[in-house]
């Protein structure tokens, strides 16, 4: 360990750790990295051990001080895709197989086509007669949110009673 560790006493570690932790993004690369400069020769691993941060957000911080290029957060690509962004054809292939099975309400009141089918049954139907692959289709609460968002209300199955 350097001389430079030494003076880090707890109280300064955890307001090191607090002011990183309340930045994002290239702030917060380019606090760690300036911190990793002043207090540990610029080793991104040495930050890591004493304070808990990840290695190779400090080693990028350190390359945006050296080179001048900051990199940008592509926080988009996180996560899960919407299903119909990954499936495009999915809404129209559901209609395909619900119109079949759609009535109107009977009296009339709403504009919503009603289901006699349930969201499991589409998700059967989408992998039996369409060719989809079960693990790239959604769940069944999701598939039941595209139904209600396409204008369908689906069948409430009742559970037997005992």
């Amino acid at each position: 360990m350097g001389t430079q560790e030494f003076m880090l006493n707890d109280t300064i570690k955890s307001t090191l750790k607090d002011a990183a932790q309340k930045l994002t993004g290239n702030c917060k690369r380019d606090f760690m990295a300036k911190v990793t400069e002043d207090y540990f020769n610029s080793s991104a691993r040495k930050a890591e051990t004493v304070l808990g941060w990840n290695r190779h957000s400090v080693q990028l911080g350190l390359h945006e001080r050296w080179t001048g290029i900051v990199c940008v957060d592509n926080y988009q690509a996180r996560g899960r895709h919407n299903s119909v962004e990954i499936l495009p054809n999915l809404e129209s292939d559901i209609c395909l197989l619900v119109d079949a099975q759609a009535q109107a309400d009977p009296k009339f009141q709403s504009t919503f086509l009603y289901a006699r089918i349930s969201a499991r049954a589409v998700k059967e139907a989408l992998v039996s007669e369409k060719g989809y692959d079960k693990r790239e289709l959604p769940s069944r609460q999701t598939l039941g949110e595209i139904l209600n968002r396409l204008g369908y209300r689906l069948k409430k199955h009742k559970k037997p009673s005992h």
